[in-house]
């Protein structure tokens, strides 16, 4: 008699939970490759891309998956599941649900679109789809405000979209992402592209020199927050090595589109100035983190990248691409660091700053798209010329993002400081036909909102916080007197509602909170501005912080326009 006889005790014939499928984890292997030989497949860091590689395959992730992938990577299956349900854009079906059906239709439903007819589009595919072979989804910001509305079927991009558009590529099956013509690396090298790049390796320029040339040039992160360029390299510099550089590719502020115009016509223009800043702080790797919303980009930055490693300008590795996967908080550094490295996107606490413990606990150099796009062109050009292009007593050239009731939507260069009201005459051709200036939006959702009569203050860093606004990344998104102020603050906050990291309580209760207020027949003026309080006081991150703004904006500068609409007292 054994031991456990005499016990009584009985074996269990397997481990606890469901175990993992052998033949799920063998398809895994050949889609992604075997971690048995390959160690580095096993690393952190990967799992949201291993994630995409079977959302990609097979349209969504079911359990079975998750479960082979906490086997593949060897991280417990919980790890798994808290990634992947914290990001948007991953389909978790769980053991007794149904896959979706074959088709997705994404509405976007930011301000921009919403002006355009969104509600009423999506309310029109929703009613003429076959829910057991369509699905219809609202969606945040897609970035292509200039062509509102906007339907994404599958990864195929439907602009200026009415529901026979979108059923037409429906039917037609076209669902990858549409083809972008684009500046490739022989074109570039004939206009001495990659010029600078080889003079900084090769010591005819200088670190100190170049940050010399950009402090000249006034040349500030033009993400939102606008930290002098110069300043970020030797706060990275001044740390111990080995550094990273990062690439914040991951515009998901409602109403900004510049970076993906820069990508999609000069993605070499862009990867010089990236490259040249991954020298200035001697990176050990350069990471791009593109939004998933651009799944078009994707393709073009990866065959930027083989050009560039087929020429040996960089070595094969060197530059990583990484894609996110539909959070609106991963566009925040230190969330995006925690996305770069497989987990979910919550801010960190700080200090310490990136800068000093940011990829891998590694020193780390951040800096936006469009911030080292203008690097190779301020050292061809000159520093004077960036710096003498402003207007009113600025400096520098801005990229605005343009859409709403505007003749010429698109993303408008101008010079820093131009009004709204000179921005519009000169670059989008006036108003759209029938609508007046009522207010506008100077960065995006949570640049707070200010009305015609402010059209005439200097559009740049520093210039609008004593009204309570901020330019952040030149979003500008202009309304009229044809369009509800108040349904345009609720369609805001229920965005920051929807894209809260949920890590700390001001955040996710607040603009939860704030949004059940707003949808109120009469605003509760006093709870809303102690709200807003709280919130900027105590968020971990700019996104609590920040979420009050639209509110706060429409009680200091709209007040009579709510009390005409009822929604608070007159007088």
């Amino acid at each position: 008699m054994t031991t456990d006889e005499i016990s009584g005790k009985r074996r269990r014939a397997s481990l606890r939970g469901r175990q993992t499928d052998p033949v799920i984890l063998a398809e895994l292997r050949d889609l992604i490759g075997d971690e048995r030989i390959e160690p580095v497949l096993r690393h952190r860091d990967r799992l949201i891309e291993h994630l995409h590689v079977l959302q990609d395959t097979y349209g969504w992730l079911s359990m079975g998956h998750l479960r082979a992938l906490s086997a593949f990577m060897n991280v417990p299956m919980a790890t798994v599941y808290e990634t992947v349900t914290f990001y948007a854009h991953f389909d978790v079906i769980h053991d007794e649900q149904a896959p979706p059906p074959e088709t997705t239709l994404r509405v976007c439903d930011s301000l921009s679109c919403q002006l355009a007819g969104a509600e009423a589009l999506r309310q029109a595919l929703v009613d003429g789809a076959d829910p057991e072979q369509v699905r219809v989804l609202r969606a945040p910001c897609m970035g292509r405000c200039d062509t509102a509305p906007v339907v994404e079927v599958g990864h195929h991009h439907v602009c200026h979209a009415d529901s026979d558009k979108v059923n037409a590529v429906v039917l037609s099956g076209q669902t990858e992402p549409e083809s972008i013509r684009w500046q490739g690396l022989a074109d570039y090298r004939s206009v001495n592209g990659y010029g600078l790049l080889t003079d900084c390796r090769e010591g005819r320029v200088s670190v100190e020199s170049l940050a010399g040339e950009l402090e000249q040039a006034g040349l500030r992160g033009l993400g939102g927050a606008g930290f002098p360029t110069f300043r970020k390299w030797q706060a990275v510099r001044a740390e111990p090595g080995p550094r990273y550089a990062v690439i914040n590719a991951d515009e998901g502020e409602p109403g900004t589109f510049k970076d993906r115009y820069y990508l999609e016509r000069e993605p070499h223009v862009f990867l010089e100035g990236a490259l040249v800043s991954a020298w200035a702080v001697e990176a050990k790797a350069l990471y791009i983190y593109l939004r998933d919303e651009y799944p078009g980009l994707h393709h073009v930055l990866k065959q930027a990248i083989a050009e560039l490693e087929e020429a040996a300008i960089v070595e094969p590795g060197f530059v990583i691409l990484r894609r996110g996967a539909g959070a609106y908080i991963c566009g925040e550094e230190s969330a995006l660091i925690e996305s770069l490295e497989g987990k979910p996107g919550k801010p960190r606490h700080r200090p310490p700053f990136v800068a000093q413990k940011g990829l891998f606990d590694r020193p780390t150099l951040v800096n936006n798209v469009e911030t080292v796009y203008w690097i190779p062109l301020i050292h061809a050009r000159g520093a004077d010329w960036f710096a003498g292009q402003g207007r009113h007593g600025r400096k520098g050239l801005r990229s605005f993002s343009v859409s709403g009731r505007i003749a010429n939507p698109g993303v408008h260069v101008a010079p820093a400081g131009i009004t709204l009201n000179e921005l519009i005459d000169e670059y989008c051709g006036g108003m759209a036909e029938g609508h007046r200036l009522l207010a506008y939006l100077p960065g995006g959702a949570s640049g707070g909102i200010l009305p015609a009569s402010k059209a005439d203050i200097p559009l740049d860093f520093d210039t609008l916080q004593e009204h309570g606004c901020f330019i952040g990344s030149a979003a500008i998104i202009v309304l009229s007197d044809q369009d509800d102020l108040a349904a345009a603050a609720s369609n805001l906050l229920a965005f920051f509602a929807d894209e809260s990291c949920g890590q700390c309580t001001p955040c996710r209760v607040g603009t939860e909170k704030m949004l059940t207020l707003l949808e109120r027949d009469r605003w509760d003026e006093e709870t809303l501005q102690q709200l807003a309080s709280v919130m900027a006081d105590a968020s971990i991150c700019g996104l609590g912080q920040a979420a009050p703004n639209p509110v706060l904006s429409l009680l200091r500068d709209f007040r009579s326009e709510l009390a005409n609409s009822n929604l608070i007292a007159k007088g």
